[in-house]
């Protein structure tokens, strides 16, 4: 049994897991948004519909997020008991089938759908957006900036197991509490992840892509570089980042493709003559087709450019857009623009200089060729596989 939280950047890396077991013969049962029921069929897999809660608490919806997951694992229970999975595989923000599963006996995995988040002493922390210091000052720098942050995980354990006693399970002594300590798979490229001592049940696996079908677009003819503008779907309600390189790309030697993602401009936008605009456009069809990808930075999005050998440019908004700007920075692979400095002007510099730099281009072939032959769902398919076949065979 799979379970994943409904955003693309969760949703997406789930049902590629979830084809990849259906397509090995196991039986999967896919809990998640009713919105991509049809795809999950499509996969092979059974669907179940998830509750669908906030994460975060607004004034309009003030469900405190372990509040919601209480509830949610509750009524995920009953599925459960009546699938009797061998293991339960929960994304990493959705912790309804995990506590579900630990409330049957039933063993958790983890689906990491980015880099990894718990960092090692001298690491920034996760989603600030910091790249791993160069020399020993910047390394005891975060190290003394360490006790703060443990404050804030040891915090988020209290909460946690607050959750967990309303539930009636024990409570937990280490962080991270929403992370399988049996397995945990994590979906980025290996090159993206910082050196470290990984635990051995942590496994980087590749990416895990998916996404809906979609036809082909028609893309401007010529042969200067092909920018692809893709926004996140679910930041920037302005679409100031489309708009600024609409803008800003209007007379380089460019051809530009932009999309709305289903996501209607507050107004209209100029679209200059060496530029589309299109209302969604498929990732892996376009892709090939693009030299550099302009984005905000969801993993999804990035991981499918590197691995369709394109140059990124990142303006990251909020959580882990500022880590995976980061580590494209840190990987050579990518140039980060940060959000308050997002212009007409920086986005065409930016762009400029991502597609002259040899070595980025040189770095984002070996991340394709890396890609083009581990595949990242299968990967984490055998993973799962082999620890559910472990489970099965302890119980005999």
């Amino acid at each position: 049994m799979l379970g994943a939280f409904g955003d693309p950047g969760h949703a997406f890396p789930m049902i590629a897991l979830g084809r990849a077991l259906a397509a090995r013969g196991h039986e999967v049962v896919l809990q998640t948004w009713s919105r991509w029921s049809e795809h999950v069929e499509a996969a092979g897999m059974r669907f179940a519909a998830a509750p669908e809660y906030q994460v975060f608490p607004t004034s309009a919806r003030p469900l405190k997020p372990y509040v919601a997951a209480v509830r949610a694992a509750a009524e995920t229970r009953p599925l459960v008991a009546e699938t009797r999975p061998d293991t339960v595989v929960a994304d990493i923000l959705t912790l309804a089938p995990a506590l579900a599963g630990e409330l049957e006996g039933v063993p958790t995995a983890t689906l990491v759908p980015h880099v990894y988040p718990p960092g090692e002493a001298g690491f920034p922390p996760y989603s600030l957006g910091a790249r791993l210091p160069r020399t020993p000052v910047g390394r005891r720098l975060w190290c003394a900036l360490e006790r703060p942050a443990d404050r804030g995980l040891r915090r988020g354990r209290e909460e946690l197991n607050g959750a967990r006693a309303r539930l009636g399970l024990p409570p937990l002594d280490r962080v991270h509490g929403g992370i399988s300590p049996q397995l945990c798979v994590v979906g980025t490229f290996p090159q993206l992840e910082y050196p470290r001592p990984w635990p051995p049940h942590v496994h980087v696996s590749g990416p895990l892509l998916w996404e809906p079908p979609f036809e082909d677009v028609e893309l401007l003819p010529g042969d200067a570089p092909l920018v692809l503008v893709a926004p996140s779907t679910s930041q920037d309600p302005e679409h100031r980042l489309l708009s600024a390189a609409l803008r800003g790309l209007a007379d380089a030697p460019v051809r530009v493709l932009a999309t709305w993602n289903r996501r209607p401009p507050p107004r209209p936008l100029d679209v200059p003559a060496n530029a589309r605009l299109v209302e969604w456009v498929s990732y892996a069809r376009t892709m090939p087709w693009c030299d550099l990808v302009l984005c905000h930075g969801g993993h999804g999005t990035m991981a499918r450019a590197l691995a369709e050998g394109c140059r990124v440019v990142i303006a990251p908004v909020s959580g882990d857009m500022n880590e995976n700007a980061a580590r494209a920075d840190w990987a050579g692979v990518g140039v980060r623009l940060p959000w308050r400095f997002v212009s007409p002007a920086t986005v065409r510099l930016a762009v400029e200089r991502a597609l002259a730099d040899e070595r980025m281009g040189e770095r984002v072939r070996e991340l394709a060729e890396w890609s083009a032959e581990h595949d990242g769902a299968e990967r984490a398919a055998e993973l799962v596989e082999e620890f559910a076949g472990a489970t099965v065979a302890r119980t005999r």
